[in-house]
């Protein structure tokens, strides 16, 4: 029994039955065993196999290089603080927020009110309502250079009527709007509905370009005035979402409505 045993572990390492005593069985499906182990790792398929895998690994991480970014064809003017979005979308997610006055290298490329820009080896969308060929004057380092302080507002020949029942923080926006724009003849001020039921909104009665230029003015002073919001040309822009700049309102269906003929300010 001793050197049956034997000659049954030797027959096992080797993969091959040497024993002959009709008792031992264990070994007979060694041959089948091995011939199953060399079949898994036939080195051809193996080689196929991982070929297969680099080949798809390759296709599927292209990636874009500093080369294959479009040139820049200009830049343009920041009017305001603009989201860089990934996307021509008001709903796509943004990478941050450029400052009012920031000089933006354009491609050319526009779609659905955005333009496509080029900074630090990237591409991102801004507003393109809010480019401007030429850098806008800061208007309020311009007020105050000229009266020396922020808190210095304007004074001019304002003849129009003051707007009734605001507040005095409400009169001094019309005070400063007035001196600075005489043209602007007509102000609302308070009426029982809306922002206007508590005496702190002001409504200028304008339109057009001069409607921006008046807005623009109110935006670059916001701190001075402490301004909630402002509205016009179915934009708008609050203090709390501020770094967002002017955005966009849903159509309430007339002029008036939609602000497009007088800017809505509101103070704290």
């Amino acid at each position: 029994m001793p050197s049956l045993a034997a000659a049954v572990v030797t027959g096992t390492v080797v993969g091959v039955s040497v024993a002959t005593s009709p008792d031992v069985t264990a070994v007979s499906d060694a041959p089948a065993f091995s011939a199953h182990l060399i079949e898994k790792a036939d080195p051809l398929e193996t080689a196929d196999r991982f070929a297969d895998r680099e080949q798809r690994v390759s296709r599927a991480a292209p990636r874009t290089s500093i080369e294959a970014l479009p040139e820049p064809v200009g830049h343009r003017f920041a009017t305001a603080p603009l989201k860089l979005r990934l996307e021509p979308s008001e709903k796509a997610k943004d990478a941050g927020v450029v400052d009012e006055l920031t000089k933006l290298f354009i491609t050319g490329e526009r779609k659905s009110g955005f333009a496509q820009v080029l900074m630090e080896d990237k591409l991102f969308w801004v507003s393109s309502e809010y480019l401007a060929k030429k850098k806008p004057e800061p208007e309020a380092e311009a007020e105050e250079e000229s009266t020396g302080g922020t808190d210095a507002l304007p004074v001019g020949n304002c003849t129009a009527v003051p707007p009734s029942g605001v507040t005095a923080n409400a009169m001094a926006v019309y005070e400063a709007v007035c001196a600075r724009f005489p043209q602007v003849t007509s102000y609302g001020g308070y009426r029982g509905d809306g922002e206007h039921s508590d005496g702190r909104a002001v409504d200028i009665m304008v339109s057009g370009e001069l409607g921006w230029d008046i807005a623009n003015y109110l935006l670059a002073n916001a701190g001075t005035f402490g301004l909630y919001d402002i509205i016009y040309s179915q934009r708008i822009w609050t203090d709390q979402r501020s770094s967002e700049g002017w955005r966009s309102m849903s159509d309430r269906g007339s002029s008036t409505a939609n602000h497009y003929d007088h800017v809505h300010v509101k103070v704290y």
